[in-house]
């Protein structure tokens, strides 16, 4: 059974850092891509970005560019969203997906199969 689990969300002011992370189960984590995505209420699930299944290629949308870094630790089967200079609209519930790395690397929520349950972020202004 797959299984991912984030983890690092929480309560943060304007202008600080959080650091998410995503254990999978079940996998290997060498075998998929995986992507971060997030959604606010009342919104559509917008991607965040993805690393590539060996780490060598990262992508990722506006918003996030110079400010979110994503990485991850094959040993550890564990892939990691480093957030900073955060904002008040980064708000939302931060999901992790994964995809086989026969596919591409998506940037859309249909091309990743599993998913974790979400960890909220709240940045307050």
């Amino acid at each position: 059974q797959v299984q991912l689990v984030e983890s690092g969300g929480g309560l943060v002011q304007a202008g600080g850092s959080l650091r998410l992370s995503c254990a999978v189960s079940g996998r290997t984590l060498s075998d998929y891509h995986m992507g971060w995505f997030r959604q606010a209420p009342g919104k559509e699930r917008e991607f965040v970005g993805a690393i590539n299944a060996y780490g060598a290629t990262t992508n990722y949308v506006d918003f996030a560019k110079g400010r979110f870094v994503i990485s991850r630790d094959n040993a550890k089967n564990t892939g990691y969203l480093q957030m900073n200079s955060l904002k008040f609209e980064d708000t939302a519930v931060y999901f992790c997906a994964i995809t086989n790395r026969i596919y591409g690397l998506g940037y859309g929520p249909s091309q990743y199969r599993y998913w974790g349950q979400g960890t909220q972020v709240t940045v307050s202004s």
